[in-house]
């Protein structure tokens, strides 16, 4: 199983340094959820360790060589990546979208070999597609759509997988649907997934280990209940939450009341309003 980690990592666009000396290790065989505030480096982050992004210093090592010294096809088979919003040409069916991953494995300009096409209907029947494989992703629901992209991801038959807010512009049920096949295809093949997570409770709830990124840097990393914590939520977005313990699944759940900035200010004003009462009855 592939191991995936980054090494003094710096990441920039043009001369704004947005990723500095960035030390952390993806799990194998787990599902790692990369949450933060907006413009936290979470995507960059994602886009950089899957090789989509040239990094300015350091290096991400997959299985302890530089990613970025590795050919395009050497990695493809290694890792896949889902982005945010993924387009496809017009009238482009499912069956011909998830064709596409099996591009790294052909050789020449030979079509679909019967081991690609095995894999093939593997992922559609994986993604639960069979009854879309002939329609036109146009005409396809936002969750069928994702489930699509994802057997496209999975074609690519590799060890790590990347996505990029998968549940993004999704309604809650199909935000579900999407997590939950993630869970499944991780459970049964064991294969490694690194996703940018908007809702932090869905983040603790669908992933075993989490990075929470403010600023580009790590905050804080590990177990669900060592990532959402009052303190780290305080740090990193900027609020004022509870921490239960879901009844269900066991793990914690983030109930945010107000913004830190708010909270604390609420604090100034009563110590301010306390203070003065005494001093009034004091002068009395």
């Amino acid at each position: 199983m592939a191991s995936l980690k980054t090494s003094h990592l710096d990441i920039a666009y043009e001369d704004r340094l947005i990723v500095q000396d960035l030390n952390i290790s993806i799990p194998p065989g787990m599902i790692t959820a990369l949450v933060g505030a907006n413009g936290s480096g979470k995507s960059t982050i994602l886009k950089t360790m899957a090789r989509i992004l040239q990094p300015k210093n350091g290096n991400v090592l997959l299985d302890g060589r530089s990613i970025h010294k590795q050919s395009t096809r050497e990695v493809a088979k290694q890792l896949a990546i889902l982005p945010q919003n993924p387009t496809a040409p017009e009238g482009l069916t499912v069956y011909e979208l998830i064709s596409y991953g099996r591009f790294p494995h052909q050789k020449g300009f030979g079509g679909l070999k019967a081991e690609d096409r095995k894999v093939i209907d593997w992922a559609i029947e994986a993604t639960r597609m069979q009854e879309f494989s002939d329609r036109a992703l146009e005409h396809l629901s936002g969750g069928q759509r994702q489930r699509a992209w994802i057997a496209m991801a999975l074609a690519q038959e590799t060890d790590i997988l990347f996505l990029d807010e998968p549940t993004t512009f999704l309604d809650m049920a199909h935000q579900l649907e999407v997590l939950q096949l993630l869970e499944e295809l991780n459970a049964e093949s064991g294969r490694t997934i690194v996703m940018v997570v908007h809702d932090l409770n869905h983040a603790a709830r669908y992933a075993h280990h989490m990075i929470a990124i403010k600023q580009g840097e790590a905050v804080a990393q590990g177990k669900p209940e060592e990532v959402v914590t009052s303190e780290v939520l305080r740090e990193v977005f900027g609020i004022e939450a509870d921490i239960v313990t879901d009844p269900r699944s066991g793990v914690p759940l983030c109930l945010p009341y107000e913004l830190y900035r708010a909270a604390t200010e609420g604090k100034v004003r009563s110590q301010k309003q306390k203070d003065g009462t005494i001093k009034v009855a004091s002068n009395l």
